[in-house]
């Protein structure tokens, strides 16, 4: 089976929610081109991190909207939303932490 390029994956997004009580992340929206750049736009406007992983987002296209992301996707998104905790508890105590930290979950977790 051949793999997407991600460098070549452009204009495509896809939004997780998660919610307490869940079994795991559900794919709430996902796009191409203009369906994406929204997404995206969205996502920003109201102040929701915007994670780019090409890697990350070819393999979650693959899973239909309103679906909830495969156990084989449960380390990756959970090392992201680690992060991402630790990066709002962080604005809140004003403490900063560098973007060089960012975990790339799908490069670590497919090894």
């Amino acid at each position: 089976m051949n793999k997407p390029d991600p460098s070549k994956v452009q204009g495509v997004a896809v939004a997780l929610a998660y919610r307490a009580g869940r079994t795991a992340p559900q794919i709430v929206a996902k796009g191409r081109g203009l369906i994406a750049e929204t997404i995206i736009s969205e996502a920003r406007a109201h102040g929701i991190y915007v994670h780019e992983s090409a890697d990350l987002v070819s393999l979650l296209m693959q899973i239909d909207l309103d679906q909830y992301i495969p156990p084989q996707l449960y380390r990756a998104v959970a090392e992201l939303l680690a992060w991402l905790y630790k990066m709002e508890a962080g604005m809140e105590t004003g403490t900063e932490i560098s973007a060089l930290a960012r975990p790339d979950p799908v490069s670590r977790s497919s090894s």
